[in-house]
């Protein structure tokens, strides 16, 4: 006979939407620990801030929202952001007495008796009727293949483990990718390299001017409607631009910035283009760029995997998505997932979340038994 730790809500993920999801759920009269559990399988409070690499200081962060209840004030701009938004993300969850399992990795999640979803992790198995899934990217970068790869005597690595400019100091170094992360990751090695180049798919797209609330809207509902549709989710900052900050427009006179489009195959010694085109009317010719360092700055994938089981993906890859209700199993929640994979979004998506399950657990009747469930 198995047993089952019985709760009214399970949360995967103590990030920025977890913990968001965790105080509205005490909001709404639930007790950590009684009625819900907060699971992490990070070491220690900070979500994936806190595997940020050390030159990222809080000054650079883009657009980092409170958590509700509970404002940053007073931090330091010069200190990591790692250091900053973990001691943020520590006190937020002593405040709220959270209570957050960690580390605490979960495995699958399945379907169970009585309505239950079994949530199987390295602590034991929860039966919930309703699940909060806050797990984020991070554990999921996403590597593209190119013919080749595995030749390549350099070293390769992503942004998930990128350790700062200081390590290529003097080594020629390829920057792969036209987001955010790959520019900052450029412009600092610059300093110090003996030589960068930047390969992206698409030419960057920049955004001069002011980035209001009408702008963020817009860009949200692009993003939205891949979810609606079951597609795989889209960052929000891959339809907003890269914002044109006196820091890349320095860059860009200076040459860091100028892109060249996508490479065919990788060598031993680098990369190489098949048919590079010629300038000013020359005829397309074969083009290498030897290097020491390939960087991935290539983006991350929901990090789903344990709701397999569960049959959510739709034809197109994706969860299909209304607010935050997977729309093949109302018992399931997504935030910080597609539209709310901003930190506002986040906040907003776990209030929304709650909401919507306490309406579930308020129709299914009264809260059930306390005691262990056996299955």
């Amino acid at each position: 006979m198995n047993y089952y730790v019985d709760m009214d809500v399970v949360v995967i993920g103590a990030g920025q939407a977890g913990l968001s999801a965790a105080y509205h759920l005490r909001r709404a009269g639930l007790e950590p620990d009684r009625d819900f559990v907060v699971l992490d399988h990070a070491p220690r409070p900070g979500g994936a801030w806190q595997f940020r690499w050390p030159s990222l200081t809080y000054g650079k962060v883009h657009g980092m929202h409170a958590l509700p209840g509970m404002e940053l004030t007073g931090a330091d701009e010069g200190r990591p952001s790692s250091e900053v938004i973990g001691g943020y993300f520590a006190r937020y969850e002593e405040a709220f007495d959270l209570r957050v399992h960690r580390p605490v990795d979960v495995t699958a999640v399945r379907d169970g008796s009585g309505g239950r979803l079994l949530v199987e992790t390295s602590e034991g198995t929860y039966a919930t009727r309703a699940l909060i899934n806050a797990t984020g990217t991070w554990d999921r970068p996403f590597w593209p293949r190119y013919p080749g790869q595995e030749t390549f005597r350099g070293r390769q690595l992503h942004t998930a483990g990128y350790p700062g400019p200081q390590e290529f100091a003097g080594q020629r170094v390829i920057v792969v990718g036209g987001g955010a992360s790959g520019t900052q990751h450029l412009m600092e090695i610059a300093e110090v390299a003996a030589e960068t180049t930047w390969v992206t798919r698409r030419e960057p797209v920049w955004r001069e001017g002011p980035f209001g609330e009408a702008e963020g809207r817009a860009a949200v509902a692009l993003v939205e409607e891949r979810v609606r549709r079951g597609l795989p989710p889209q960052s929000v900052v891959s339809v907003t631009g890269l914002p044109l900050t006196d820091a890349v427009e320095r860059a860009r006179e200076r040459g860091i910035l100028d892109r060249l489009p996508m490479f065919d195959r990788i060598t031993p010694t680098g990369v190489a283009w098949d048919r590079f085109p010629g300038r000013d009317g020359e005829p397309e010719r074969g083009r290498t760029v030897d290097a020491d360092v390939i960087v991935w700055a290539t983006g991350f994938r929901a990090a789903i995997d344990h709701l397999a089981p569960l049959r959510l993906r739709e034809p197109g890859g994706g969860i299909r998505v209304e607010g935050t209700r997977a729309v093949r199993d109302e018992r399931v929640h997504l935030v910080g997932y597609g539209p709310s994979a901003s930190t506002i979004g986040a906040n907003r998506a776990g209030r929304a979340a709650v909401r919507d399950i306490r309406r579930l657990l308020d129709r299914d009747g009264d809260r059930r038994d306390r005691a262990p469930a056996a299955a």
